[in-house]
């Protein structure tokens, strides 16, 4: 496992749950079956078929939107860690890491919102 050959798991505006599981599923190698909450996640990453680093750039904003949110995916990630069979690092960035993917390339996790209605007079 080497730090060149990392996922980058750029959590660029996320600032909720689902969000965040829909990045997992963009970024992270994880199977179909996955079921996007936290032992699923956590089973997923400790099950890898090859050692894996992953950093975790842009988790500043779904830190503070979803603490305890935010608590339990580090939690995920140490765990994951500790039990995985091949290898698993989880990095956070705490500043200084020049991600050389655009967050427009991530495209949004969010559901798309709804149209406006009318405006009034119209």
């Amino acid at each position: 496992m080497r730090l060149d050959d990392a996922v980058v798991l750029d959590l660029h505006g996320v600032t909720d749950k689902t969000a965040f599981m829909n990045r997992c599923v963009r970024t992270l190698p994880l199977p179909v079956w996955f079921g996007r909450n936290w032992d699923a996640l956590a089973d997923c990453l400790a099950d890898m078929r090859e050692p894996m680093a992953v950093v975790v750039t842009g988790w500043q904003a779904y830190a503070e939107a979803e603490p305890d949110d935010w608590a339990i995916a580090q939690e995920v990630f140490s765990a994951a860690a500790r039990t995985s069979r091949l290898g698993l690092a989880v990095l956070l960035v705490l500043g200084g890491w020049e991600d050389r993917t655009s967050t427009s390339a991530q495209g949004s996790d969010d559901p798309p919102a709804a149209s406006p209605g009318p405006a009034v007079g119209e």
